[in-house]
């Protein structure tokens, strides 16, 4: 669907309709089918809450090594018994070719910093440091690290706009870079914590392609998802200075009622470590 520049920035009846929808919905129920079949109680408790200690910013540090160490194991596990991460809608701001603009094509879109736009823009996202470090597996093989993957990274300000799209920043590209997954499988963005804008709950979008080329041509993708951040550190990211907005938007939906991870989101609930002063980091285990 094309962008319509009449329609508000945040029309999300992408998100519910059926043509799309309906497949995905029906993939994603396959998904959790084979997930409680083959990991039984591990899927059980990846799905037990919104708060249950999956991202909390944590001041102790082994408080935070704790939960980081048992989020790990449960997505391994999780990975292991072969099910992929939800397929999910890119939704109407991708910049990948599919709504008007593909910003893979230009220049400059294969970097780790994605804070500042490239090119012929200059101007710098500001918020709470996020970096994002998202591990790709391999299904097919064991669950085992997929080096030489790529991975298509985006989300929204801290106002709740997305750069190529929105209002005011059709001409920036920020908030949006590949990176080529490590031998060990794994990719790190540095960015902002996005915002929670009005009918979704904070997320991160990705897309996996075979390798940097496939990337960079919008072919041949592995997979489209989206990261959920988790509601304990996003009151604590709201509360500063920035972010007054999403309080009120957060405060208005939850995991169990966002129309995109509302049937299930044990597979993209980040763990979030760090500070909100010295910065934070969400960690997600990917398996494609």
């Amino acid at each position: 669907m094309e962008h319509d520049p009449a329609l508000p920035d945040h029309d999300h009846e992408h998100d519910r309709g059926l043509v799309h929808d309906l497949p995905t919905l029906l993939s994603r129920r396959r998904a959790l089918t084979t997930l409680f079949a083959g990991a039984g109680v591990v899927a059980l408790a990846g799905c037990g809450g919104e708060s249950a200690g999956t991202g909390t910013a944590a001041t102790s540090a082994a408080a935070t090594s704790a939960a980081a160490t048992s989020a790990a194991a449960t997505a391994t596990a999780t990975a292991a018994a072969g099910t992929q991460i939800p397929q999910e809608t890119a939704g109407p701001y991708p910049g990948d070719g599919s709504n008007g603009v593909n910003v893979l094509t230009e220049s400059g879109i294969v970097r780790s910093d994605i804070r500042s736009s490239f090119g012929s823009a200059s101007a710098v996202a500001q918020g709470v440091p996020l970096t994002i470090k998202l591990t790709v597996l391999d299904t097919k093989n064991g669950s085992a690290a997929l080096p030489g993957a790529a991975v298509y990274l985006w989300h929204c300000t801290i106002d709740g706009k997305y750069s190529l799209y929105s209002q005011g920043i059709t001409e920036e590209n920020y908030l949006r870079g590949v990176q080529e997954t490590d031998s060990a499988g794994v990719v790190t963005f540095t960015s902002i914590y996005p915002a929670a804008y009005s009918g979704r709950w904070p997320h991160i979008h990705f897309e996996v392609y075979p390798s940097v080329a496939k990337a960079t041509t919008a072919s041949d993708k592995l997979r489209t998802s989206q990261l959920a951040l988790p509601e304990d550190v996003c009151k604590l990211v709201y509360a500063t200075d920035g972010y007054s907005q999403s309080v009120q938007n957060l405060a208005q939906t939850s995991l169990s009622t966002d129309n995109v991870f509302s049937d299930g989101y044990s597979l993209q609930l980040a763990t979030v470590t760090g500070t909100v002063t010295a910065g934070l980091t969400a960690t997600l285990n990917v398996p494609v």
